[in-house]
């Protein structure tokens, strides 16, 4: 189901509901009610469309019944808090319908029991209707509310407690009829003292509640003197900087920022807030909230910032927090818990300054007002190097601001577009009252950019003065007016340094169109505005095709409203008395031009016109009483209001009193500072006279000082090579850096794997000693076994004596065995080879330490093979034929 189908299905369910008050009418509307707020249009208001409009009308008259249903009225009140989340449906909450005075009539109704859900829901409606809106105290059920703020305010029901010490907050900030009527009442005094018992509640949110009403009602009163002196204010700032930066919701923070820049307003507490001791650290980490957070939080945060740049003092310091770069603003203390943070302040505010047309208007229109402070603070200070650096990024991001949005984009869109144009063009007017910076501008702000800008202006200032639209509209024709005259002033300021700027600006001075602005500027109460428009006409006087007949003739006309102005606001508002009253509260649409009781109030008048010139015939005398009656009910109501007004005044009068007496003390002292004054001037001029004959010294140190001024910007120049140096230096030092941290890493590697190969060199050590003492061991045994080699030599030794006894035998029988020479030669050969072969066994038994068992083997095999000579040597002497010479021939030869 569309938007429009629920509307209409709406509006014909309250009317049904209207004329019969039935169960089943009743939980019909709540079902269209529920409906419609499941849709989630919250810019159903700001459409201008009717049929809202007169959806909303029924929906407030079936509100303010007080037969009404808990649970319908519920539902009714969930849809207005759906509808006023934003500051357009509010303003056209409170300017188009009386829902002031419903909802007030709702708790009215039913203060017999608090603590009933409707109620509840009914004040947290109310609170959020009325934050930053002042409300009028005339209108219907204030009153009433108000006593019931009061009585709930000093109860023990902490569930209705805290949404009346805000609703009681907002409606007693910058509203000084509700003030009086607050102090009016017998119980302010028990009020009070409930109020600074809360200051002790466990609740961060009750305690920014009561200060914030405390501050509205006894601020420059005895009490508030009291509570708001030197010992208590600090912890006021600290409680308020705590809720601040550390704070779970955003309605605490809030309230808490509001209440700041209310008592900054008073000039005492201004001083003792520059004297606070902590406000350095406090302010760095607001201005650091300014890095990743809601838009909800940066804009309570911004206001706060300009809030606190309007003392000289504090301008200053948060020029210094959000200009100046971090390793110079900080402490070395505080340094590294506010670094971590995030990034810079003054990049967080141009990223809020710049942000798209499309997203949170305030935190942009707040973030320029804050950047024009900082830069009115910053120029000619010195704050001037670290401004200039800063302006070479803010410039892109000014001039992209200024470029004009689609038209097919919507109306809403350009009237953001011209209230942002205005805060523009306000900051680049800063940028160029110094002259470096007017260069820069000058280097993007061009003759066709101006142009454009202009052109779009003064198009939608020509809308909407021919529409004849609404205060809204006209407010916005007056700001774009604002904006045409700054575009100008700055089109003036650069139209020597941009090509083509002064023809165009020229070109614009004589357009007919420039007669609105010009006549509303110079026909306006503030003097800034006017003195604009004066130097604006003093460039455009000259010029041979200037309006001036039409400008003349336009602030004739706007001086003629003026007059006449006084007399249309008298009938205005008894026009809106008598609707209000018809209309129970509710505004004059609710009643259309052709119901039927219009069309019959207008017969009877007719009547009456008629019966003045005619003879009275045919008048009916009951309808005549009627329409008196009516008119005696609504003076009686007037004459009531009129009451309350002069009891407004009364009190405003004693105020007036007590101020008159201030103002007399302070005279007193001003006309005794006034005499020392006269006398301090008597010794200046008697110390002119001497610092008169110093002055002609100094002409001469000056001159010297000139010459020291050369040397020192020759110096100077030194100094900025040096520091390009450093700069190098310390890029390569960034590079070394991560160097040295890479080779730490490498070193530690290397360290493991140290340890891991000491480790294993411990292990070859311990085997190392192990083989060493196998080794020793066969060393051991390598000795016993020449030992036997050496018994074995010995043996060999005898074996040869006997061998050489065996080889005399042989001899001496050579004679008889002559046949047996050449078998006897063979034997020495053989004997040779064994001899041979018996030094071969002793080397390798000498070299050969592992080999032991083999050695062994072959000694056997030698023993084995001197055996068989042993048996040779037997059989030779065994021999004594030849018969046995063939096998002893064949056994020598094996």
């Amino acid at each position: 189901m569309d938007v429009t189908t629920s509307l209409k299905s709406l509006l014909l369910a309250a009317r049904q509901y209207k004329n019969n008050k039935s169960s089943l009418n009743s939980s019909q509307l709540q079902k269209q009610i529920e409906d419609v707020s499941s849709l989630r249009c919250s810019s159903l208001l700001t459409s201008g469309q009717v049929l809202p409009s007169e959806c909303l009308s029924g929906l407030l008259e079936v509100a303010g019944d007080p037969n009404t249903s808990h649970a319908l009225t519920g539902a009714i009140l969930s849809l207005l808090a759906q509808l006023a989340s934003d500051d357009e449906s509010k303003e056209t909450l409170h300017s188009s319908y009386n829902i002031v005075g419903t909802l007030a009539a709702i708790v009215h109704w039913n203060r017999a029991s608090p603590e009933e859900p409707v109620v509840l829901q009914c004040l947290q409606v109310l609170q959020r209707l009325t934050y930053n809106v002042r409300i009028l105290h005339c209108a219907s059920h204030v009153d009433e509310l108000l006593s019931f703020l009061m009585l709930n305010i000093q109860s023990n029901n902490d569930d209705i407690t805290k949404p009346c010490l805000g609703l009681m907050a907002n409606l007693c900030r910058h509203n000084l009829s509700v003030q009086a009527q607050i102090k009016s009442q017998g119980n302010v005094k028990a009020f009070y003292r409930a109020l600074i018992n809360f200051l002790g509640h466990n609740c961060l949110t009750v305690v920014v509640f009561a200060l914030s009403i405390l501050s509205s009602l006894t601020l420059n009163e005895e009490v508030g003197q009291k509570l708001f002196n030197a010992k208590n204010i600090h912890q006021t700032f600290q409680l308020i900087f705590n809720i601040t930066v550390n704070g779970d919701g955003t309605l605490t923070r809030n309230y808490a920022v509001d209440l700041l820049v209310d008592l900054l307003k008073n000039p005492k507490i201004a001083d003792y807030l520059t004297n606070y001791k902590h406000l350095p650290v406090c302010l760095n980490e607001v201005v650091s909230l300014l890095h990743g957070k809601d838009p909800d939080t940066a804009v309570k945060v911004l206001e706060l910032l300009v809030s606190l740049c309007s003392v000289p003092a504090l301008r200053r310091l948060v020029c210094e927090m959000v200009l100046r770069p971090v390793a110079l603003r900080l402490n070395p203390g505080v340094r590294s818990s506010a670094q971590t943070r995030g990034s810079e302040p003054c990049l967080d505010l141009l990223q809020w300054a710049t942000g798209p047309l499309q997203g949170p208007e305030q935190c942009t229109l707040q973030a320029l007002s804050l950047l024009t402070e900082l830069f009115e603070e910053a120029i000619d200070s010195s704050l001037s190097d670290s401004a200039q650096s800063f302006v070479e990024l803010l410039l892109p991001a000014l001039q992209g601001l200024l470029q004009a949005p689609d038209p097919s984009e919507g109306e809403q869109l350009l009237k953001r577009h011209c209230i942002r144009a205005g805060r523009v063009v306000d900051l680049l007017l800063v940028l160029c009252g110094e002259d470096f910076l007017k260069t820069l501008v000058s280097q993007y702000i061009s003759s066709e950019l101006c142009m454009l800008q202009v052109e779009l202006l003064l198009s939608n200032t020509q809308d909407y003065i021919s529409s004849n639209g609404s205060g809204s509209d006209s407010q916005l024709s007056q700001m774009c007016s604002e904006t045409v005259l700054k575009t100008l002033e700055l089109m003036s300021q650069l139209k020597q340094h941009v090509a083509d700027m002064e023809t165009c600006f020229y070109r614009i001075l004589q357009d007919q169109r420039m007669v609105m602005p010009l006549s509303l500027a110079l026909t306006s109460n503030l003097r800034e505005r006017v003195q604009a428009a004066l130097r604006i006409l003093f460039e455009a006087a000259p010029l041979p095709d200037f309006p001036a007949v039409i400008l003349g003739e336009s602030i004739a006309a706007s001086n003629a409203y003026r007059q006449k102005e006084p007399e249309l606001v008298v009938r205005g508002s008894t026009i809106q008395e008598d609707g209000v009253t018809y209309g129970k509260s509710f505004p004059l649409s609710t009643t259309g031009p052709c119901s039927p009781s219009r069309q019959n109030i207008d017969s009877l008048i007719e009547k009456l016109q008629t019966s003045m010139q005619e003879p009275m015939k045919d008048v009916h005398m009951s309808e005549i009483i009627d329409i008196y009656e009516q008119k005696i009910s609504a003076l009686a109501s007037k004459e009531g209001r009129l009451q309350d007004l002069l009891e407004a005044k009364a009190l405003a009068l004693s105020q007036a009193d007590r101020l008159i007496a201030q103002y007399r003390c302070q005279r007193a002292q001003a006309e005794a500072e006034a005499r020392k004054l006269a006398s301090l001037l008597k010794e200046t001029e008697r110390r002119k006279e001497e610092l008169q004959a110093e002055l002609s010294e100094q002409v001469l140190e000056v001159e010297k000082l000139k010459t020291d001024s050369q040397q020192l910007l020759q110096h100077n120049s030194k100094l900025q090579a040096v520091s390009d140096e450093h700069q190098n230096l310390k890029g390569t030092y960034n590079q070394l850096l991560s160097r040295y941290n890479k080779n730490e890493g490498m070193l530690k590697e290397l360290q493991a794997a140290h340890i891991s190969l000491t480790q294993q060199a411990e292990g070859l050590r311990k085997s190392n000693e192990g083989l060493k003492m196998r080794q020793e061991r066969l060393s051991a045994e390598l000795i016993q076994k020449e030992q036997q080699v050496t018994a074995l030599e010995e043996t060999v030794q005898g074996k040869r004596s006997i061998i050489a006894g065996l080889q005399a035998e042989v001899k001496k029988q050579e004679e008889q065995a002559s046949e047996m020479e050449e078998s006897t030669n063979l034997l020495k050969k053989e004997l040779t080879k064994t001899e041979q072969a018996r030094k071969d066994a002793s080397i390798k038994a000498s070299s050969l330490e592992l080999q032991k068992t083999q050695l062994e083997t072959k000694l056997q095999k030698k023993e084995e093979e001197l055996s068989k000579h042993m048996q040779m040597i037997a059989m030779i002497h065994s021999l004594s034929s030849g018969k046995l010479k063939n096998d002893t021939s064949a056994n020598l030869s094996l």
